[in-house]
């Protein structure tokens, strides 16, 4: 069963990744090109000769796009289809399709949107090369500890449900979620490596697609995957009584 659940999973992730793409190709690479071209400009008026290009802008825009976002679609299709197994029967009385969506709203926020208010994704031409080993040793500890403290708070919704209710034991973890944020994005060190004339408009354009880009993702995969698990639960049903997947 969980074979089963992990190749449609990934199936829905390469759908997932071929509109991510396309929202990429449309709203994304336009702000990378005006990153890239100044860039260029600084160079020019440092009088720095122009670095050899290793692979061409339309590789890079093309194929390469593509094949990562496609990779990465997969990849995120495969994890969320083993989550949702694990998950599955232990949320209440969701059924499939809201089990799914539930997973997904609540991974999108730990893994793309509280790591990004504290570290939020930069175009070419921002942030120092010699920096860039701490600044990704700083961001996955983020995404760590974002994840975990969302596991922990879930956890501690259910243990509340019982003697709170669900509405009320969801508020009391969410707000334990946020306060342990605010406490780890005190404590991590900020990093603002934006050139002063860099322009804002290009900045917020392009941390607003790397958004949108994930949210489409996330999206397809919590709402599809929810489509095609509830299939393969209902033959499960239907050849003998309902258990959980782990």
């Amino acid at each position: 069963m969980v074979g089963k659940l992990l190749l449609r999973g990934m199936l829905v992730g390469l759908v997932a990744g071929i509109l991510a793409f396309a929202f990429a190709r449309v709203y994304g690479e336009p702000q990378v090109d005006k990153a890239i071209a100044f860039e260029e400009q600084q160079a020019q008026a440092a009088g720095e000769a122009p670095e050899p290009e290793m692979v061409s802008r339309a590789t890079q825009a093309g194929i390469g796009l593509a094949t990562g976002v496609l990779v990465y679609g997969a990849a995120l299709g495969g994890l969320f289809s083993l989550v949702f197994a694990y998950a599955y029967g232990r949320l209440g009385s969701l059924g499939p399709r809201g089990t799914s969506a539930l997973l997904a709203l609540l991974g999108f926020l730990a893994v793309i949107v509280v790591p990004s208010l504290k570290y939020p994704a930069n175009p070419p031409a921002v942030g120092n090369p010699e920096t860039i080993a701490y600044r990704t040793e700083l961001f996955f500890i983020m995404i760590a500890v974002s994840i975990a403290t969302m596991v922990a708070a879930v956890g501690l919704a259910q243990r509340l449900w019982v003697r709170l209710g669900a509405w009320n034991a969801s508020i009391v973890a969410g707000l334990a979620f946020l306060l342990v944020f605010a406490l780890v994005k005190a404590a991590l060190p900020d990093i603002n490596e934006v050139p002063e004339n860099f322009s804002a408009t290009v900045l917020w354009q392009f941390r607003v697609a790397s958004l949108g880009i994930q949210l489409v993702l996330w999206t397809v995969v919590g709402l599809g995957f929810g489509a095609v698990a509830e299939r393969v639960v209902a033959v499960r049903d239907q050849r003998g009584p309902a258990r959980r997947y782990a």
